[in-house]
């Protein structure tokens, strides 16, 4: 199974598993267009009336294995990046596999973890270590926004 496939899998989950997907509308292609818009916007992240939004146990244990593997890796070649990329493909599919958020919390939710989605796709798709070490940065800052907005 290619890579992009085993990503592609985790994201219809968060698109279609999620019980509250933009807007939903009666057909499957209005469902896919939203969703897709919504996805491409990137629209910045806002705090809950100056607090942090509540993730549900469930899921921020997922994402916390996620933080706490980034921030545990010593060695960085790309035989240890491999291994984390597929730690963090194993996660996001828990992760998205056990949403339960709902309402404006998991709207907000989704504007982080869409783009993280990517980077780690990107990761996993990292040929040269140069690549890899880039990508990692971008995800290990990827959690100082998820840090700054949730809890």
């Amino acid at each position: 199974m290619n890579i992009r496939t085993i990503f592609l899998i985790p994201i219809s989950l968060i698109i279609f598993g999620c019980s509250n997907v933009a807007n939903e509308h009666s057909t499957n292609e209005s469902q896919i267009i939203v969703t897709a818009e919504h996805h491409h916007n990137e629209e910045s992240i806002g705090l809950n009336n100056g607090n942090k939004w509540k993730v549900d146990t469930n899921m921020m244990t997922h994402i916390r294995n996620m933080e706490m593997d980034i921030n545990t890796l010593e060695v960085k070649n790309t035989k240890e990046y491999a291994e984390l990329a597929i730690k963090f493909e194993h996660n996001i599919e828990l992760l998205t596999s056990n949403c339960t958020m709902e309402g404006q919390a998991h709207d907000e939710l989704h504007k982080w973890l869409l783009p993280y989605i990517d980077l780690s796709s990107e990761f996993s798709e990292c040929k040269t270590l140069d690549k890899y070490a880039e990508i990692f940065q971008k995800i290990k800052s990827s959690f100082i926004t998820f840090n700054t907005y949730f809890e």
